[in-house]
C-alpha cells in the first residue's frame, strides 16, 4: 500500500512569514522516517498506511497549536492498495519519462 499525502498546515496569526513554524513541522516530517518532499506550497510525505499518514498530521497540529490561535490546513490524499511504496519518486519519474 502506498499512501501519498500534500500537506499544507501553518498558523495564520504569525504574520506574513509563517517559515518558522513551518520548519517545525518539517523537521518531525523529516525524523519521521518517511520520504517526503518540500515544495513550495505544501509538503508531500509518503506513507504505507493512513494511520501512519493521520499520525504525521496530528503532530503537525500538535506543534502549531501551543503558540496558534488559528491554523490553517490543507490535506489531500492519493491511497493505492495495489501499488508498492515508492509512488512518491515514481510518479514523478513516469511524466519526466514522457517529456
Amino acid at each position: 500500500m502506498s499512501v501519498l499525502m500534500n500537506l499544507a498546515i501553518f498558523p495564520t496569526d504569525k504574520g506574513t512569514s509563517v517559515s518558522k513554524q513551518v520548519s517545525e513541522v518539517v523537521k518531525m516530517i523529516k525524523e519521521s522516517g518517511f520520504d517526503y518532499k518540500l515544495t513550495a506550497m505544501s509538503t508531500i510525505v509518503e506513507t504505507e498506511t493512513m494511520e501512519e499518514a493521520l499520525k504525521i498530521v496530528q503532530k503537525a497540529y500538535d506543534i502549531l497549536n501551543p503558540n496558534s490561535n488559528r491554523i490553517y490546513s490543507a490535506i489531500t490524499f492519493d491511497i493505492q492498495n495495489n501499488k508498492p511504496f515508492g509512488r512518491i519518486k515514481t510518479k514523478v519519474e513516469s511524466i519526466e519519462n514522457k517529456l
